[in-house]
């Protein structure tokens, strides 16, 4: 059995109710889950106080909290875990989370420093709005969107957890971004 299989089984497990089997999979999906997680805090601003680590800790806590888990394969497992990361990443900046302390130093004025922080914030809220619009319009798309931009997945990941072949998930991820690009110059 490769890898790939034995991970999706033991997804599944979990899935089915087998908590002890996480302590298996666990060092098996932590990389990946890393992975998704940097892709995502790569997207705030520089110096942010979210950590790849407290992301997934987060994200597991939400995971573990489902009453229900079916996950189909280990793809539709992280496209989940992507959406739940986007969830806590969303809510982390509508607290305000950010960096007290100094990070990656780079000189610029207080005014330039206080405009990229706000307006990558803002930007960030405003593709939020603009998905939960999106979703509530057609579900798929949105889904699509949020796996390729948050959780950096790729077609072919993508159309594994749809279901999908991967033309379908390119025509519609087109025609998502050109939805959310019109909504969000819409916004400004």
């Amino acid at each position: 059995m490769d890898t790939s299989t034995n991970i999706t089984a033991q997804l599944v497990q979990w899935g089915d109710g087998d908590a002890e089997i996480m302590n298996e999979v666990y060092p098996l999906i932590e990389p990946e889950l890393k992975r998704v997680a940097r892709s995502m805090i790569r997207r705030f601003e520089p110096g942010d106080t979210l950590q790849p680590t407290a992301l997934i800790n987060e994200t597991y806590i939400r995971l573990v909290d489902q009453k229900r888990r079916s996950w189909k394969n280990r793809s539709h497992f992280f496209a989940i875990s992507a959406m739940t990361m986007k969830r806590v990443v969303m809510n982390h900046i509508r607290r305000g989370g950010q960096k007290k302390r100094w990070g990656e130093v780079v000189r610029v004025s207080m005014s330039e420093a206080s405009a990229v922080a706000f307006q990558r914030k803002d930007e960030l809220l405003a593709l939020d709005e603009a998905l939960a619009k999106l979703e509530s319009v057609d579900e798929k798309k949105a889904a699509i969107a949020t796996m390729r931009y948050f959780g950096g997945m790729t077609v072919p990941e993508v159309a594994e957890v749809l279901d999908v072949a991967p033309i379908t998930v390119m025509r519609e991820w087109k025609m998502a971004k050109a939805w959310l690009n019109r909504e969000l110059g819409d916004a400004e």
